[in-house]
């Protein structure tokens, strides 16, 4: 059976797997993303691992088929360039594909996050059946993979999908280059900021939160398990991003008339403390018709979606398989 070597490069952390075709994982590696080494550590730790894990399963690099890379854009998939992913500081015009492909003596190919993590999700995931999905990242950021008409749509210049970068608001939390953006008011780190402000406030009319005496940083997992616990302030945060979340997928909705949204990590973890407003908002925002063809539902492949994604990325599943360009 053939072996593909899968890299998932993060802004957090990076994970390098060894699997077979069904995107059954034989071997896996992942470490902390070196942000002080620069992209040149990053990819010499990827290196390393990378031949750990073949010699583990008594295989030479020469022996896989190929080597898929998923990572946040803005890239260039055709070029096999990253193009300074704003979660990547210092990784600007990384010709990632030229590096691991002559380290491996094997063909590379660099996909965007997004977009693999569409094609895992449409092939062994929620998307599975449709002809067409959007996949959502709703993880730190907030992008968007385009499976339109049973084909991965990547726009004039690879860069279709990027609804992280729209201004929601006119003012608000600061991210992706824009102050009241997307990605600031409904990926995780956007969370972060919408729950500071909101404690901020509630700070200043003498209202109570368990939040309050939380030590170390205000995640969204900590504001979802407050949310679970009962705290009515987390709860308030939640269908606050919850309704950003819906006026975003009512845009989705309403432009691209999917069948079906697949929602990333956050949605997993947050459940219907967060699903339930965005519904709600999504029914409110968007045309009836559109919603009542469109299913909103989390991801299937949880923790292990971006090596999936990778080794979907290895296989060339959006080109094989007739959902590529």
């Amino acid at each position: 059976m053939a072996r593909y070597l899968g890299i998932d490069i993060g802004g957090t952390k990076t994970a390098v797997v060894l699997g077979d075709e069904t995107a059954n994982i034989l071997r896996r590696s992942s470490f902390p993303t070196d942000h002080e080494g620069g992209p040149q550590a990053v990819l010499e730790d990827i290196k390393r691992a990378a031949t750990e894990l073949t010699v583990a399963e008594g295989l030479s690099l020469g022996e896989v088929e190929a080597v898929g890379i998923s990572c946040g854009g803005p890239l260039d998939s055709r070029a096999g360039v990253v193009l300074g992913p704003p979660n990547l500081p210092g990784w600007e015009r990384v010709s990632v594909v030229e590096d691991l492909s002559a380290f491996t003596g094997r063909p590379a190919y660099l996909e965007n996050d997004a977009n693999a993590g569409a094609v895992a999700e449409w092939t062994f995931g929620a998307g599975r059946g449709t002809s067409n999905m959007i996949f959502v990242t709703a993880g730190t950021g907030f992008g968007a993979g385009l499976i339109l008409d049973g084909r991965l749509y990547y726009g004039t210049n690879d860069m279709a999908g990027e609804i992280g970068h729209v201004r929601l608001l006119e003012h608000g939390p600061y991210a992706y280059g824009k102050t009241g953006s997307v990605d600031g008011l409904c990926g995780g780190a956007g969370l972060a900021q919408v729950a500071r402000e909101m404690m901020d406030t509630t700070v200043r009319r003498g209202e109570h939160s368990v939040l309050f005496s939380h030590r170390g940083p205000v995640t969204a997992q900590v504001v979802g398990d407050a949310a679970k616990a009962g705290d009515e302030l987390a709860a308030r945060i939640l269908r606050q991003v919850g309704d950003y979340w819906g006026r975003v997928l009512a845009v989705l909705v309403d432009v691209l008339n999917p069948e079906r949204i697949v929602l990333g990590s956050l949605a997993v973890r947050l459940g219907d403390t967060i699903l339930g407003p965005a519904r709600e908002a999504l029914r409110r925002e968007a045309l009836a018709l559109n919603v009542q063809v469109c299913e909103i539902v989390p991801e299937q492949l949880g923790e292990r979606l971006g090596e999936v994604a990778a080794l979907c990325v290895a296989m060339r599943l959006g080109k094989d398989q007739g959902i590529g360009c």
